[in-house]
């Protein structure tokens, strides 16, 4: 993601404020995920947008609600995800999609409520949140050192035997952990072969 200046983070923060205060105060079921996850979960801060997971049918009410308070918003080709913007076109990402896996009200229940810029908002569980950053991994995507520090600043809140067993599922993501294990960054033991790789 690259460094940022701390206007460009002050920036970003107060968009995930706005946008995370209207999408509570709505009852939407959200959590915070991707850069601003990790850095509400204490990673250094490495932001360039505002990433939620909510569930699908949630959507419709999120974009109204973001509309409500002066974003507007877009519907890219992708069909994982819708986008909002606000006035000053920074980016808040609404995915209700992971790798073909929609996003489940037990994963949103998973959250916890974690104090973010002075707002206590729902914060990806960390062990759903790296498996969120590697189950993606592809030939076309597939930079490992972007998340390496902070997968680093989360290791001792993840459970990383669960994350090699939906990682199993994935080449790129399972070789990320093989990595991680030669770093000794978090050493996961190989998921048995009748392992349940269902996620979230």
């Amino acid at each position: 993601m690259g460094s940022h200046t701390h206007e460009v983070t002050d920036a970003i923060i107060d968009t995930l404020k706005r946008a995370g205060s209207a999408l509570k105060a709505e009852g939407v079921r959200f959590a915070l995920a991707g850069g601003c996850a990790a850095y509400a979960r204490g990673a250094a801060p490495s932001l360039h947008d505002v990433d939620f997971v909510l569930v699908e049918e949630d959507v419709p009410r999120a974009l109204e609600t973001l509309r409500g308070v002066g974003f507007h918003t877009a519907k890219p080709p992708e069909d994982w995800l819708v986008k909002a913007f606000d006035e000053e076109d920074r980016l808040v990402d609404l995915i209700f999609r992971i790798e073909e896996r929609p996003i489940t009200q037990a994963m949103i229940s998973r959250a916890d409520m974690i104090n973010t810029a002075a707002l206590s908002l729902p914060v990806l569980d960390a062990t759903d949140l790296v498996i969120s950053w590697i189950l993606p991994m592809s030939e076309h995507s597939c930079d490992y050192g972007s998340i390496l520090p902070q997968v680093r600043a989360l290791r001792e809140q993840v459970n990383w035997d669960q994350v090699a067993i939906v990682a199993s599922t994935s080449p790129y993501a399972s070789t990320f952990l093989t990595l991680l294990d030669r770093l000794g960054v978090a050493c996961p033991k190989p998921p048995p072969e009748d392992a349940d790789t269902r996620w979230p």
